[in-house]
């Protein structure tokens, strides 16, 4: 794993949370913030994985 797979996955976890305490609160700015959170954590994570599998493929 590298940092932008564990930082990836800690931000889609973080806008879980935060949309659910949207949910909770009844804030639908909340729950979009959380929304958008995920979506940047997802896509970071995404990166990662591309690092990843360049990095076995060249061995490095």
């Amino acid at each position: 794993m590298n940092k932008d797979q564990v930082k990836g996955s800690l931000k889609d976890a973080a806008g879980k949370v935060q949309e659910q305490a949207g949910k909770l609160t009844g804030s639908t700015e909340q729950q979009l913030k959380g929304l958008h959170k995920q979506a940047q954590g997802k896509a970071q994570k995404a990166v990662g994985d591309v690092k990843e599998v360049i990095k076995d493929m060249t061995g490095r």
